[in-house]
């Protein structure tokens, strides 16, 4: 992986999802991956074909009401969050957070902004954005 250093944006449609996933995967420099967007546009759907690129065999499920979900990949693990549920960022620092950030395993993050002061800086943001035509775009940056 190399440095990302600047604002990538890629425009696709649900049938480009694989080669867009693979694609943020090539870009990204950091294992840490922030997912913004609002409710609907795609964030859950996005993560489960990067973990199945990175690997993962099965079902992949939103952690919603679990808040986090762990999946075994060769060598590694992929930790998927999902904020959206929790009121105070002391319900993440609860489940161990700071762990799971320096464990050096993938974390893939929904709702990013409930925990916004605890989110390392060694991290990729990305926005996703529903376009009028039912197309989405997505914006890859690094977090400063």
């Amino acid at each position: 992986m190399f440095a990302l250093l600047f604002m990538m944006k890629y425009d696709f449609n649900l049938q480009d999802l694989p080669v867009v996933a693979e694609k943020l995967l090539t870009e990204v420099s950091h294992k840490i991956l922030l997912f913004y967007g609002e409710m609907g546009v795609g964030k859950t759907t996005l993560i489960k074909e990067i973990a199945k690129q990175l690997g993962v065999k099965g079902v992949i499920n939103s952690p919603t009401f679990a808040l986090v979900n762990e999946y075994k990949i060769n060598n590694d693990k992929i930790y998927h969050f999902d904020f959206y549920r929790i009121n105070k960022e002391e319900e993440a620092m609860d489940i161990g957070i700071e762990d799971y950030f320096f464990s050096d395993h993938w974390c893939l993050i929904e709702w990013p902004q409930k925990i916004s002061n605890l989110l390392p800086t060694n991290s990729i943001k990305i926005e996703l954005i529903k376009n009028n035509n039912g197309s989405r775009t997505l914006n890859i940056m690094p977090v400063k």
